[in-house]
């Protein structure tokens, strides 16, 4: 488990600063409103499957997750969710976080039920939305299923340089159904060439507050 202290954004909501990696989980400029655009807007309203099968890399403060929840429950999508992460946060530390009270307070305890169920072991949150919960280092991780959406949220390139080389983006290309969408924060042109050298078809959007563009490749 990861030591981390919590961080009021600017949105209101909170991240978590690892003093391991010695950066943020989210943006400062506000942790809601930078996933929702680029996972939430960028990604999942992007795809018109009704029964989706969603990787995240980096489980972290279970945002993008608990986001991806509450749209499951505004559509008639079935998710089926995959959240690689090696170094999980403090069940207690994750706890402490007001995403529940910013977002829908009245699914706090899906919000805690997503921290608190066991790693390995996927466990139905909702009754379209279920989640498995992978500890593993992704740099070495073999899968084995196929999915249509990619949240690609690993701590940053200059942190972890092995988390977003050629060489995994192909891996993941591999792993991915035609139509599939990947999106993630980082927009650096290192980051854009190795997701289009492994095959993905890539484009460079608008970010959110305090972000200039973010990348969203697609597997044509």
């Amino acid at each position: 488990m990861i030591n981390a202290d919590l961080v009021l954004t600017s949105d209101g909501s909170h991240t978590l600063f690892s003093s391991a990696i010695e950066e943020c989980y989210h943006s400062t400029h506000g942790a809601i409103q930078e996933s929702r655009h680029i996972f939430i807007e960028a990604g999942f309203k992007q795809s018109e499957k009704l029964d989706l099968n969603v990787l995240e890399i980096g489980f972290g403060t279970g945002l993008n997750a608990f986001l991806t929840l509450l749209e499951v429950d505004l559509s008639s999508k079935n998710v089926r969710y995959t959240s690689l992460e090696l170094y999980p946060v403090k069940v207690g530390t994750a706890l402490q976080l007001n995403y529940p009270e910013e977002l829908a307070v009245d699914k706090r305890v899906l919000f805690e039920l997503m921290h608190e169920c066991p790693w390995n072991l996927r466990t139905m949150i909702s009754p379209n939305f279920s989640l498995l919960k992978v500890k593993a280092d992704y740099t070495n991780y073999t899968f084995s299923e196929k999915y249509d959406l990619v949240y690609f949220d690993a701590f940053s390139p200059d942190k972890q340089p092995e988390m977003w080389t050629e060489e995994r983006f192909k891996i993941l290309y591999d792993h991915c159904h035609p139509g599939a969408i990947l999106t993630t924060y980082c927009s650096k042109g290192v980051v854009r060439r190795a997701m289009q050298a492994a095959g993905f078809t890539v484009e460079r959007l608008e970010g959110p507050p305090g972000k200039r563009q973010i990348l969203r490749a697609m597997k044509q």
